[in-house]
């Protein structure tokens, strides 16, 4: 059909034709990534018929059908049999937070990496461990959970945390996505319900979109998640658990303060819930504020999941995390970790165990929290925010967009000028919010002279 025929006829996406380049699937494909993303079209759009949109563009049916199929592997679109392919409920923020389809000459705050400049202290641990005798033990299926010796010293790391467990009750995991995945498979099932901050980290949103479990998002205050309104959402809907980063919510970068944890752990113990306490932040932060917090595996050692994960306080490469739980709770763990991951390499964890029993840990973070420092100071000479209740040596920043600003967009354009950040929808558990926001990144540039030149382009793009 030629494509002056269409000018009267109603579709619900007209793409340019003058705006294709080859191959031509993918470059259609990135155009309705890109006008789902802005939100031109929201969730729910039916989608022209393939055919129809092949006659409208002149091309190939077999050249839409391949864009199509594309964003539906991406997760932005959903075909029903016999209705036709819709945009997802949950396009805009369905991309799981990686460095995938990032151009390298791209300045990256999207992902937050660990101040990867420190990594040559863990060099030397590795050579220790290689030129051990019996390093060939470690190269084994034995002890899944972790060798005795390295959960010592994964109990000696978390002791000044405030975390005290026996050696059974401590497992070594791949990293806290990895201990997230396990505990969920453990203790829930699908169609449970866990309570959320209303933004949260987002990959536990997709984690538990692709497990079936239903997040129910929480409102909250500078200190973090109300009591009040979790013991309203228990009263009102069946809640089998709650997820909380208490040293540094991620995208907010909020400490909850301990007289809100003491309250919230009030509601939790009354009604129930499994905690799982994500602190993968706490060894970076301890010793920063004027009280230390007192985590919620200490108040509800039965109800809690505790998961300190070294990626981000000693070496994000090495992939290695704890999970302490109660006793009730052990056999199904140790069920999941066997049926997850058979078991976490003893050899990357021998690394992260010869840097603790050696001391080079606490050097690390101290190193670390030098370059945090450095990099919230040079953060708000760009954007002074004397009212952010964020942690002040967080790895990331959770900036306000002025209106009327659409943070998806924002993204979108400013990628365009070789800076990524991630924006506020993406970290939504429920409906869209009125206020726009980004989250910027200040731990996965390589020197202060590029944060400070991606931080240039962000200011001058606002």
């Amino acid at each position: 059909m030629p494509i002056n025929s269409f000018v009267d006829y109603h579709m619900s996406w007209r793409p340019e034709r003058r705006e294709l380049t080859r191959p031509i699937y993918l470059s259609l494909a990135r155009m309705l990534e890109r006008d789902i993303t802005e939100g031109f079209l929201p969730p729910g759009t039916k989608l022209p018929p393939q055919r129809e949109l092949a006659d409208f563009l002149d091309i190939n049916f077999t050249t839409v059908t391949r864009a199509y199929k594309t964003c539906e592997l991406k997760g932005l679109l959903h075909a029903v049999t016999g209705s036709g392919t819709f945009v997802s409920a949950n396009a805009v923020r369905s991309v799981t937070i990686s460095r995938d389809r990032v151009p390298v000459e791209c300045i990256d705050f999207g992902l937050v990496a660990s101040f990867e400049q420190s990594n040559f202290m863990i060099a030397e641990a590795v050579k220790k461990v290689a030129e051990k005798a019996g390093v060939e033990r470690l190269l084994n299926y034995d002890d899944p959970a972790g060798i005795p010796h390295q959960k010592e010293a994964a109990l000696r790391w978390m002791r000044p945390l405030g975390i005290e467990a026996a050696t059974d009750q401590v497992a070594i995991v791949s990293g806290a996505q990895n201990a997230l995945t396990i505990t969920l498979l453990a203790l829930f099932e699908p169609g449970s319900r866990i309570a959320v901050d209303e933004y949260t980290y987002s990959n536990f949103i997709e984690l538990a979109r692709s497990l079936r479990i239903k997040l129910i998002p929480i409102p909250g205050d500078d200190s973090g998640m109300l009591p009040e309104e979790l013991d309203n959402s228990c009263r009102n809907a069946e809640l089998q658990g709650v997820f909380l980063m208490p040293s540094c919510c991620n995208p907010t970068a909020i400490f909850i303060p301990n007289p809100r944890r003491k309250a919230l752990a009030e509601v939790i113990e009354k009604h129930g819930l499994i905690v799982i306490e994500d602190d993968i932040h706490a060894a970076l932060l301890h010793g920063t504020m004027p009280e230390n917090g007192i985590p919620l595996r200490q108040m509800l050692p039965e109800q809690t999941v505790y998961i300190c994960s070294t990626s981000k306080s000693i070496c994000s490469g090495l992939r290695v995390a704890y999970i302490v739980f109660s006793d009730a709770m052990r056999e199904r763990m140790l069920r999941a970790i066997y049926h997850v991951n058979v078991k976490t390499s003893s050899l990357d964890a021998e690394i992260i165990t010869e840097i603790i029993t050696s001391g080079r840990g606490t050097d690390i973070v101290a190193y670390k929290k030098s370059l945090a420092k450095s990099a919230n100071d040079l953060f708000a000479d760009y954007f002074p925010q004397p009212d952010d209740p964020g942690h002040p040596l967080s790895f990331f920043r959770w900036l306000r967009l002025p209106n009327p600003v659409h943070a998806s967009r924002f993204e979108s354009d400013l990628l365009a000028k070789g800076v990524r950040v991630f924006h506020s929808e993406r970290f939504l558990a429920g409906t869209a919010s009125r206020d726009h926001h980004v989250r910027v990144a200040l731990s996965s540039t390589e020197s202060r002279e590029e944060l400070r030149k991606g931080l240039e382009i962000l200011r001058s793009h606002l």
